[in-house]
């Protein structure tokens, strides 16, 4: 058996949800594809696919080893593209995943840019707050924002942003506005849940804050500020619209900025791709220091 051969003949099939149309792309019989398939599962010790009359069902171990498959399948395609068409040549198949909000902001409107500049290149954009795997769920280049756990991978900052405190224009007029950090304990303060609660962190100040809302979601906590319920402490890139629209005011812009990184993750490899490079330099351009959406409200650089 060849077992390329018989894992292009199951991806095809998984994918057409056919052995006949499988067998019809690949300009084989519907005998050898068949074939190639018990073949495969005999290989691997494990029933990959469970027919009935009317269509094709996945076992757990089909569905597992469907991904693994297409994916080096498509490295390999890749590898094959990149080598024909030169090492510096940024074409073939690319998956980076992002944060939600940020990515519908930031992230994506660069990407379109480079693929308009690149036109041989493939890119599939996932965007979500989960901390996917970069190795398992086969992704080349991963946009992290904050700190970065230690592992195997290899990380590039392009930009930092601030973290802003912000509060509407009703809120204020409300509750007043705090003069100094301290004063912030006495306030309504939209909290970001993470793993540190109630503590909101100011250079190497922290403070014990409260208000009426917890969020793992920060366009959650802009939208909740923006209506007057709080004081919200979030990252520049969430509220400069706002800030410039007049929903939102900054606060104690005096104290101590508080920045955290934006960084490019990717496994580590003796060479990176000339796409997964190229991509890295445009979005470091792209967002600049201070980056693009701190620009616009008038921030300086963020001091070394």
């Amino acid at each position: 058996m060849n077992l390329l051969d018989a894992m292009s003949a199951y991806v095809r099939v998984a994918e057409l949800g056919s052995y006949t149309r499988a067998a019809e792309a690949l300009d084989l019989s519907h005998t050898r594809v068949s074939r190639l398939i018990m073949e495969l599962e005999s290989h691997l010790g494990v029933r990959l696919l469970q027919r009935t009359t009317r269509r094709l069902h996945f076992t757990e171990a089909g569905e597992s080893y469907l991904a693994h498959a297409q994916g080096i399948l498509q490295a390999l395609s890749d590898a094959e593209a990149e080598l024909g068409a030169g090492s510096t040549e940024v074409c073939g198949r690319l998956r980076v995943n992002g944060p939600m909000s940020f990515g519908t902001r930031f992230l994506s409107p660069p990407i379109t840019r480079f693929m308009l500049a690149h036109p041989a290149l493939q890119v599939r954009l996932d965007l979500n707050d989960r901390r996917v795997d970069l190795l398992k769920e086969g992704y080349d280049l991963a946009i992290r924002i904050g700190e970065l756990p230690d592992s195997s991978l290899v990380a590039r900052r392009l930009a930092r942003c601030r973290l802003l405190l912000c509060a509407s224009p009703e809120y204020l007029a409300r509750y007043g506005e705090p003069r100094t950090l301290a004063e912030l304990a006495d306030h309504r303060c939209l909290r970001y849940r993470t793993a540190n609660g109630s503590e909101w962190q100011f250079g190497g100040q922290r403070l014990m804050v409260h208000g009426p809302l917890e969020s793992n979601n920060g366009d959650v906590l802009t939208q909740a500020a923006e209506a007057g319920l709080g004081i919200a402490h979030q990252p520049s890139f969430l509220v400069t619209e706002s800030i410039q629209r007049g929903r939102l005011v900054p606060l104690l812009v005096d104290e101590a900025t508080v920045t955290i990184g934006i960084h490019g993750v990717y496994p580590a490899r003796r060479h990176l791709p000339a796409k997964v490079e190229r991509l890295l330099d445009f979005l470091a351009e792209a967002w600049g220091d201070p980056p693009e959406w701190e620009r616009e409200i008038g921030l300086s650089p963020i001091a070394q």
